[in-house]
């Protein structure tokens, strides 16, 4: 007699990533001004601003939304950045909700004091299917600002990739009708284990 499993709900909130041991991949798009010598060097030029806010995500799916498949202007080079996960992890320590959640704060007011002196905030937001649809399940947003910032750029990048090729490719396939060869070729994006402590108070 067979039995039938049924596949656990996917949850509200996770992190998928594709992940090592060591090291998570984020996704971010730049002007090829930018975002080719990150790519050609390996690590973000001088001309890559550490003082402002910069925003990394782990769904290529939702990078794929954000910059129209690299058509967007200033986004047409989309970088894979894989950096350590212990820094990955620590910025999720550090973060803060980028919306009040009545649940996990007090009040309106602690939530302002707590972002206010958050070196990092999370955005959750609707995750994307092939044809850049919104999904029920959210995606991970991360801002990071001072220190933060730094320490992404000049100590946490092990490697950047130029994947905007892999992008126009899937891109292509999908208008073309092929979904299955384009889901075929996107990264191997996979619930992420992050330590609770760092997740506690962002879901």
């Amino acid at each position: 007699m067979s039995t039938r499993t049924t596949a656990s709900p996917e949850p509200t909130c996770r992190i998928r990533a594709l992940h090592t041991a060591d090291t998570v991949t984020v996704y971010q798009a730049y002007a090829p001004a930018l975002g080719l010598p990150a790519a050609r060097d390996g690590r973000f030029p001088a001309a890559w601003k550490r003082d402002r806010m910069t925003w990394i995500k782990p769904s290529f799916l939702w990078m794929m939304y954000r910059c129209g498949w690299a058509t967007k202007a200033d986004q047409e080079t989309v970088l894979a950045v894989e950096i350590t996960r212990e820094g990955f992890d620590r910025a999720l320590r550090q973060a803060c909700l980028s919306h009040y959640a009545p649940g996990l704060h007090p009040d309106r007011a602690a939530w302002q004091r707590a972002l206010r002196g958050a070196p990092a905030r999370v955005q959750w937001d609707p995750e994307r299917d092939l044809h850049l649809k919104p999904l029920p399940h959210r995606s991970l947003q991360l801002g990071l600002s001072g220190a933060l910032v730094r320490a992404y750029a000049d100590e946490w990048t092990v490697a950047i990739r130029d994947v905007t090729p892999l992008a126009r490719k899937i891109h292509a396939l999908v208008r073309a009708g092929e979904s299955r060869a384009a889901r075929a070729l996107l990264p191997d994006e996979r619930p992420y284990p992050a330590p609770e402590a760092a997740l506690a108070h962002l879901r």
